[in-house]
C-alpha cells in the first residue's frame, strides 16, 4: 500500500506539467481532426491526473495510523483524527463535523475512480472542480480568520491553511480538474460526425 500511495503523490505531483504539454499540443495542431484525437488523448490523460488527485486525498485520510495495519477499526480511527482537523476549521458543528469527516474521504474515493474511468467527464469534471472550489474557500476563510492549521487535504506532507496551500491546489488539483471539463465540452461542441460530413464538402470544393 505504500507503493500506491507513492505512485498517487508522484501523479498528483508531476500530472499537470504532462496536460500542460498536452494543451500546447492541441493549440499548436491545426488539422480539427488530428485536434480531436489529441484532445481525447489529453482527457484520458487528465481523467488519470485528475482522478489521482481525489484518490490520494482519500488514500491520505483513510491510511492506518503508523503502527496500525488495514483494517475497518484502522481506517475508522483514522477519520475519527481526520475528523479533529476538520474541526480545527471551525465551520461545522460537531455533529456535522463528525458526519463530513467520515463521508469525504469515501466521496473523494468514489469520484476518483469516476474520473479514472473516462465516464462522463462532462459531468464528473464540473463536479471534481467545484469539489475543488470548496475545498479552496474553506482553506481562504481558514487563513482569513487567523487560523494556523494544516489543511488537511491529505496529499503529501502536511500543508498550512494559506497561500501555499492555495498556490498547490490551484496548479496541480484545480487547473487540471478545468482543464477536463473545457476539453469534455469542447468535444461535444466538436463531434466526430462533423469531421466526416465536412471531408466530402471539402473533396467536391476541390473537384471544381
Amino acid at each position: 500500500m505504500n507503493a500506491l500511495g507513492s505512485v498517487l503523490l508522484w501523479i498528483t505531483d508531476h500530472g499537470y506539467q504532462f496536460l500542460l504539454v498536452g494543451l500546447v499540443l492541441a493549440f499548436l495542431i491545426g488539422d480539427p481532426r488530428g485536434r480531436r484525437r489529441v484532445v481525447r488523448v489529453f482527457l484520458i490523460l487528465g481523467g488519470i491526473v485528475v482522478g489521482c488527485v481525489f484518490i490520494a486525498a482519500a488514500y491520505g485520510k483513510m491510511k492506518p495510523l503508523p503502527g496500525f495495519a488495514w483494517s475497518w477499526a484502522s481506517i475508522r480511527l483514522s477519520l475519527s483524527m481526520f475528523a479533529i482537523q476538520v474541526d480545527s476549521y471551525h465551520i461545522l458543528s460537531p455533529g456535522l463535523t463528525n458526519a463530513f469527516a467520515h463521508f469525504l474521504p469515501y466521496y473523494e474515493l468514489a469520484l476518483g475512480l469516476w474520473l479514472l474511468s473516462g465516464i462522463g467527464q462532462r459531468f464528473s469534471g464540473p463536479l471534481a472542480s467545484l469539489t475543488l472550489i470548496v475545498f479552496m474557500i474553506a482553506i481562504t476563510s481558514a487563513y482569513f480568520r487567523g487560523l494556523k492549521i494544516d489543511c488537511g487535504c491529505g496529499i503529501g506532507p502536511p500543508e498550512e491553511a494559506g497561500p501555499g496551500a492555495l498556490a498547490r491546489d490551484g496548479l496541480k488539483f484545480l487547473l487540471p480538474a478545468l482543464l477536463v471539463t473545457i476539453g469534455a465540452f469542447w468535444l461535444r461542441r466538436h463531434p466526430r460526425a462533423a469531421f466526416k460530413s465536412a471531408s466530402p464538402a471539402t473533396a467536391s470544393a476541390s473537384a471544381d
